[in-house]
């Protein structure tokens, strides 16, 4: 009998318990930073700047990329019925992708970032990452070209929507042109683009990166882990294939309504606005779908706190999902935009639903490619479940009353039109909200240690071969 190759889901299954924490620990840290300045040192390295976009890159592409890599591969072999297309490939994902998360850790926070304008070491580290995702799009469609089922579970259709578009995103967004290989010991290159052009280009990639990454993807995973979980199947599998078409075909247009009021034409703007209203039909269609999925299991709710992460993820999803339209028009985007309501916004999506919902199909996925019976402690999952469902809601609930406070406030005039509070007042105004977002981001941050804690104890000390793995066919 053939088996399947767990070795690289398991990999990747542990970096995401130990990516979420070292992005998580940046993100509590720089959100520390904004109350107490000094705590940078005055060292570069520690500044505010860079360090956000070390937290960005790791709890995104390093925590939510490894728990997409290690679900779609284990999704993928179970409901093809056959071993991954070849473990050569795959294993050079894992370390390719591994030795891209070090290097982003490493250049980051030593300034060598990438603009539009001016990158420095940044190019090789986009020919690595397009290496890796080649390989990874070749592990993935070769899997399912040689799958012994006639049917392509939805799950997979997502996956690899995900995969697809995002290497598309990658190629166009990082077209550069290397002006010097070692200039000055640095490699130097320019965007190919220039101007306002330039702006919906990598607005064009930051929302589809929201849109294939960080939605797409994790439907993928819903659709398994959900149905997996609550032994139920998908309440509507005609819904999910049309959830599929009509989200991936409305979300590349939404783009446009991060460029609101700048130089981008208006028409563009109003695309991206009508575009994001639309998208509310499918990303709801795909929220219901995966609620209902519990129709006549309810109860297990009460038993079983894996199966609270997954559902209280999609919850987040359909909350972020209605939030994410209304902020695309274009009179309350004139309020929430450059506030802590957008900063509050997408952690409803990254903590609420993306990091739940990859929680969540961890705790599940880890007993099973360890061949272990369960999680070492439910009542620990169970406690991670609330203190980081109590720590999301903090932070987003601060967040939104700090960033409708600031765009009230900086909108307000006197009789005489001049402004009636500065900029100083107004942060002066939102410091409090600061606190309670540090304290939602360490009571999350903290549930991540009682995770890496959980698994730690779960697989320590485990021999296991992928022959010893006795999941049923599924």
């Amino acid at each position: 009998m053939e088996t399947y190759n767990y070795k690289v889901v398991r990999q990747f299954a542990i970096m995401t318990v130990v990516w979420g924490i070292v992005g998580m620990t940046v993100g509590v840290f720089i959100a520390a930073e904004l109350i107490w300045p000094q705590l940078s040192l005055d060292l570069p390295w520690l500044a505010y700047g860079r360090l956000r976009a070390l937290h960005t890159n790791a709890v995104v592409f390093a925590f939510g990329g490894s728990a997409l890599f290690a679900t779609s591969y284990y999704v993928v072999q179970r409901t093809c019925h056959t071993r991954l297309f070849s473990p050569g490939l795959a294993a050079f994902t894992f370390w390719g992708w591994t030795l891209v998360i070090v290097l982003a850790a490493i250049t980051l926070p030593l300034g060598f970032t990438s603009s539009k304008e001016y990158a420095e070491l940044e190019w090789p580290i986009d020919i690595l990452i397009t290496l890796v995702w080649v390989s990874y799009a070749v592990v993935f469609f070769g899997t399912i070209m040689k799958r012994r089922v006639k049917h392509i579970y939805v799950a997979n259709w997502f996956y690899g929507a995900f995969i697809l578009t995002i290497a598309v995103l990658h190629l166009f967004n990082s077209a550069a042109m290397p002006i010097a290989l070692f200039g000055g010991s640095m490699m130097k290159s320019y965007s190919v683009y220039h101007g306002a052009i330039d702006a919906m280009v990598q607005w064009w990639y930051g929302h589809n990166a929201v849109g294939f990454f960080l939605t797409a993807g994790f439907l993928g995973m819903m659709y398994y882990f959900i149905p997996k979980v609550s032994n139920r199947p998908v309440f509507s599998y005609r819904l999910s294939v049309v959830h599929f078409w009509a989200l991936i075909s409305t979300y590349m247009w939404a783009g446009p309504h991060h460029l609101h009021y700048t130089a981008l034409p208006d028409w563009t703007q109003s695309v991206g606005m009508v575009f994001s209203l639309i998208l509310l039909a499918p990303s709801w269609g795909g929220m219901i779908n995966g609620i209902m999925t519990l129709s006549g299991a309810w109860h297990k709710l009460r038993t079983d706190p894996v199966l609270k992460f997954l559902v209280v993820s999609l919850s987040f999803y359909g909350m972020s999902t209605f939030e994410g339209p209304m902020m695309a028009i274009k009179t309350v985007n004139a309020l929430s935009h450059y506030t802590d309501w957008t900063v509050g916004h997408v952690h409803s999506g990254a903590l609420g639903w993306v990091a739940l919902v990859s929680i969540g199909s961890m705790y599940a996925l880890i007993p099973w490619v360890f061949n272990k019976e369960g999680m070492y402690s439910t009542k620990l999952i169970d406690t991670h479940f609330w203190i980081a469902t109590i720590g999301v809601v903090l932070y987003i609930t601060a967040m939104w009353i700090s960033g409708v406070m600031q765009g009230l406030m900086w909108r307000a005039v006197n009789a005489d039109g001049t402004l009636t509070y500065s900029f100083v007042e107004s942060l002066e105004a939102t410091y409090p909200f600061y606190f309670v977002r540090l304290l939602g981001g360490l009571l999350f941050l903290s549930g991540m240690f009682i995770m890496a804690y959980n698994v730690y104890k779960t697989v320590a000390g485990s021999t296991v071969t992928d022959a010893e793995v006795t999941q049923p066919a599924h």
